[in-house]
């Protein structure tokens, strides 16, 4: 596109009802941040377990910074990489219990690091359609064959894997798919993965910290064995409350990601500040079940008040909780309508999600309470 094309791109794009447009906070991360001076009720944060501003999270951001400063000043393999970093690795691989964990500055960045990494024009890479931006573009960047088969479809899937030929199969997936917050069929891709000898990885950005007894994600909330997964994507910037991205698998997964991923190589270090707080997220994560139980109460609370009202639900015991709505006109509206009430939730339309599917993003914290959900309920009761 040419630059002379944008303004008429933008105008476009307003006129449709896609334009989108960034909201200034003026507080820390919390369920109720101050925007453009008013204090509103969010329910469209990742902060899944409420870390984003714990305190004894802060305090060790700054013990950290006080120590190292506030940039790691290169990348992990020239000076980048502290005792902070490779506490956080170690941490992280005994909490999951794999071999090793491999930091990443984004989950953006491990999954292109890591897809491209492992898979090359030989490969052929079966995602589900829904998949995080972050893996479709992961297997353009490899080059490989994209198979794409529909939404949580392991029939299709079958089929497609007992057709090919190919000596070098790669299957990737959402373990809690971000738009719809359903989850993946774990149990059927590990079976379909070993029978066709395919190699699975998992996309648990959204699954880490708050699925399973003890938060270690989607293959603890279906009890799968760490070797079925092996190769497991995790994001630090939502359960965790802080920034970042990690890989877990095998020893020789991470030193080939290590010598082979471009997004890790050629990328400076998070700060170690980062590093330090996200240990203690993970200490908070460990020790605080209540959390993600609280979590569990406020989301059956919603969907029970949501069914009364007739609202369209997608099946998900995840913090995300779409409210389908179609249009993204309507969608727009109904999201500044309920922004007049003081409550934040997002529109989400094409091309994050299919045409004529837009929708109120709904998720919650830990951190909210049973008045915040009666409180969205009867907003959402006015306007349906």
């Amino acid at each position: 596109m040419k630059l002379d094309d944008l303004k008429e791109d933008l105008a476009q794009r307003k006129a449709e009802h896609l334009y989108r447009s960034r909201k200034v906070l003026e507080s820390p991360q919390s369920v109720e941040p101050i925007i453009d001076g008013k204090k509103v009720l969010s329910f469209c944060s990742n902060d899944y377990l409420g870390l984003a501003n714990h305190p004894d999270v802060v305090s060790r951001f700054k013990q950290a910074a006080d120590q190292y400063g506030v940039g790691s000043g290169s990348a992990h393999l020239v000076s980048g990489h502290t005792k902070e970093h490779h506490a956080l690795e170690e941490e992280l691989a005994d909490f999951i219990g794999t071999e090793r964990v491999l930091l990443f500055s984004t989950g953006y960045m491990a999954n292109l690091g890591v897809v491209s990494a492992l898979c090359d024009r030989h490969s052929e890479i079966y995602e589900d359609k829904l998949n995080h931006a972050s893996l479709l573009d992961a297997a353009l960047l490899s080059r490989s064959k994209r198979i794409r088969f529909p939404h949580l479809d392991t029939e299709n899937l079958e089929e497609r894997l007992s057709n090919s030929e190919s000596q070098d199969k790669f299957i990737a997936s959402d373990g809690v798919f971000s738009m719809d917050g359903d989850l993946a069929p774990l149990n059927k891709l590990v079976t379909l993965a070993e029978k066709n000898n395919a190699t699975l990885m998992i996309d648990d950005a959204h699954g880490i910290g708050v699925l399973g007894e003890k938060g270690k994600g989607i293959i603890e909330h279906f009890g799968v064995e760490n070797k079925h997964v092996p190769v497991l994507m995790g994001t630090l910037g939502k359960a965790f409350g802080t920034a970042g991205a990690f890989v877990a698998g095998s020893e020789e997964l991470v030193e080939t990601l290590i010598q082979k991923s471009r997004s890790y190589i050629f990328t400076t270090a998070m700060p170690a500040a980062v590093a330090a707080a996200t240990r203690e997220s993970l200490d908070i994560i460990k020790k605080e079940n209540w959390r993600r139980e609280k979590l569990q109460s406020l989301i059956a609370q919603f969907r029970k008040g949501a069914s009364e009202l007739g609202l369209t639900l997608i099946d998900s015991i995840s913090p995300i909780q779409p409210i389908i709505i179609g249009s993204s006109e309507k969608t727009v509206s109904l999201s500044e309508k309920l922004l007049e009430k003081n409550i934040l939730i997002s529109a989400i339309r094409p091309p994050t999600v299919a045409e004529g599917t837009s929708r109120l993003r709904v998720t919650f914290s830990a951190t909210h309470t049973e008045k915040h959900i009666e409180k969205l309920l009867k907003a959402l009761s006015e306007l349906f």
